[in-house]
């Protein structure tokens, strides 16, 4: 695995995108939506219009992900 950003391809809003991920967070990311049993592109998506405009989608999806995971230890 890797520990440095690797391009990732998205697609947001019917357009070709692509954000700089290390493999952990990718991964993760994957790993939560197939949890909620959407395609990744949808999570982006959520995460995408859900974010402050100052952040760059690659940090708004660490974030996202660091979150989810925080909530998760935090309800059990």
């Amino acid at each position: 695995m890797s520990a440095r950003p690797v391009k990732r391809s998205l697609t947001l809003k019917g357009h070709r995108t692509s954000v700089s991920l290390e493999d952990d967070f990718w991964i993760a990311f994957r790993h939560i939506a197939n949890e909620r049993s959407i395609p990744i592109n949808v999570l982006a998506a959520e995460v995408d219009a859900n974010r402050d405009l100052e952040t760059g989608l690659a940090t708004a999806i660490r974030l996202y992900v660091l979150r989810y995971y925080m909530a998760l230890k935090d309800s059990s």
